[in-house]
């Protein structure tokens, strides 16, 4: 693959300094107009992917993130960061799997009722938000999760979300009686994160 080295160092330059993760029309706007852009990103993808630092695509946008296998490095960060309890974290991924979820929907998967702060936490952290109301009687308001949760964690789409099974094998699925994820499959996420109920 040939691409302008000097285009490439253009791009490169504004990923590294980017906020938040650029999609492809915001680097094409500052790069010439000729520059190939998705030869670019794949050239640099490729070239990076060895390296201390990933160039890697999350919903649809493109970040230098750390290294996996490197993540330990910043492991005390990490843990500075606020933990969520376990209610936030099955409220989460029954958002994730379920979207567009109603809060009956949650609690009925949990098995027990959801307090308001859960949801003031995940919606506090950007990860979550209203999508519509169900067309059912009371129209319920459904919720769904953002770019944001696809960005904080390493997903693309989510589709990209691991399958019941995988989770079952890497034992981070509570499989007790109490029912918790039971309904979860493939089916789970055939929704688009983007389709809105009115």
């Amino acid at each position: 693959m040939s691409v302008n080295p000097e285009h490439t160092r253009m791009a490169e330059a504004l990923l590294f300094a980017a906020k938040e993760p650029l999609d492809e029309l915001s680097i094409a706007a500052r790069l010439p107009d000729d520059a190939d852009i998705p030869a670019i990103l794949e050239f640099l993808e490729k070239n990076y992917r060895h390296k201390g630092m990933n160039l890697s695509k999350l919903a649809g946008k493109w970040v230098f993130l750390t290294a996996p296998d490197l993540s330990w490095l910043l492991q005390d960060e990490r843990e500075s960061n606020r933990k969520l309890s376990r209610a936030a974290m099955e409220t989460l991924a029954i958002i994730a799997y379920h979207q567009p979820v109603t809060r009956t929907e949650m609690e009925e998967v949990r098995g027990v009722g959801l307090s308001r702060g859960i949801m003031d936490v995940l919606f506090d952290a950007g990860w979550i938000r209203p999508r519509g109301r169900r067309r059912t009687p009371g129209k319920p308001v459904t919720y769904g999760t953002t770019e944001d949760f696809l960005i904080h964690f390493g997903l693309d789409d989510v589709r990209d979300l691991p399958g019941f099974d995988e989770m079952k094998a890497s034992g981070l699925l509570n499989t007790e009686p109490n029912g918790l994820f039971e309904s979860f499959g493939d089916e789970a996420r055939s929704l688009d994160p983007e389709e809105e109920e009115d």
